[in-house]
């Protein structure tokens, strides 16, 4: 079910009599029970999109929707029952616990700052419950790693209770075990509460994997929507993230550097150990032709080449280093 949508959406900015349209024509769609990643180059408009739908920034054409309600309308009281905003900054404040900051979430709900019901207390712990910091539901924001706080930030919106969170960068600060659990839990959550999630990333790795769905934003090509794997498929990516330097591996999902090679080998064997022995023969040069004169086996325990066993990486690059001299 579709909880947002728009219907030909110009985002900008509008100053002194001059318009600067960023991204214009878009039709998009947010539906319940789906982690949606919103990913692009620097510049195409992002976290303007995002402040856009949120109604924190006027549109310059076009009309959002959610629930058949048009945002520009509705009060900021309304807005507030209805999206739940996670920022990029870093959250400090004094002597505030874990307990305290997600009780914020309930201000939409309340009469009283501080006044919290017996039920409304129900809703703050199982919000803190359901992104795993119940055992640091009393300590000071303030003594979290950066991890800890962008679950308590999320769990503050979870508490909002409303039918949609959006949440701009939300693994800029993070460490790569951090930026997968917190992807992997928005998932969860989409999913086990229903609500729609919408968030921007540069983690396109992480994206491909954990998104139901993708919008892929550019500035040529607007904003591309579809199932991870299909705008794989259909060669999106590529063309959003052509250069020069790098391009998009669609067999692995990764950026893979543009090195220089002129040297030819020829690769073949262990299918476990072939990625990691085409990388380091890109990034020292060498091109992997079929039937060339240099031939490598990638075997289980490490490489053959001119009936010599080989069992690093550094001594196979050393061994064909001496090759080609």
């Amino acid at each position: 079910m579709s909880i947002l949508t728009t219907q030909h959406l110009s985002i900008g900015y509008s100053k002194k009599g001059k318009t600067d349209v960023i991204q214009s024509g878009l039709d998009l769609e947010l539906r319940a029970g789906e982690l949606v990643c919103l990913i692009g180059p620097n510049g195409s408009g992002k976290s303007t999109l995002l402040r856009t739908l949120t109604g924190l920034q006027k549109s310059l054409a076009g009309t959002s929707m959610i629930d058949g309600k048009e945002i520009t309308k509705l009060k900021q009281h309304q807005k507030a029952l209805m999206i739940a905003l996670v920022l990029t900054e870093r959250v400090d404040v004094e002597n505030t616990t874990v307990y305290n900051l997600v009780s914020l979430g309930r201000h939409p709900h309340s009469n009283w700052w501080g006044n919290i019901t017996q039920e409304e207390d129900a809703i703050i712990r199982e919000a803190i419950e359901m992104v795993h910091m119940d055992h640091k539901m009393h300590q000071n924001i303030n003594e979290l790693s950066d991890g800890e706080r962008q679950r308590a930030m999320i769990a503050k919106a979870l508490a909002q209770d409303t039918p949609i969170i959006m949440l701009d960068e939300p693994t800029a600060h993070l460490d790569l075990p951090n930026r997968v659990e917190i992807m992997l839990l928005l998932h969860k959550l989409a999913h086990k509460t229903q609500k729609a999630i919408l968030l921007s990333t540069h983690e396109l790795d992480l994206a491909l994997q954990a998104a139901d769905r993708i919008w892929l934003i550019s500035s040529e090509h607007g904003v591309e929507c579809g199932v991870p794997e299909d705008l794989v498929f259909n060669g999106s990516f590529n063309r959003v993230f052509q250069s020069n330097s790098f391009f998009f591996n669609a067999s692995n999902g990764n950026f893979s550097m543009n090195y220089p090679m002129t040297n030819k080998v020829w690769v073949s064997g262990d299918k476990t150990r072939m990625y990691w022995t085409l990388r380091a023969l890109a990034r020292a040069g060498y091109v992997v032709v079929q039937d060339a004169e240099v031939q490598i086996l990638v075997t289980e325990q490490g490489w053959s080449m001119n009936n010599k066993d080989i069992f690093t990486v550094e001594e196979l690059l050393h061994e064909l280093g001496q090759q080609f001299e």
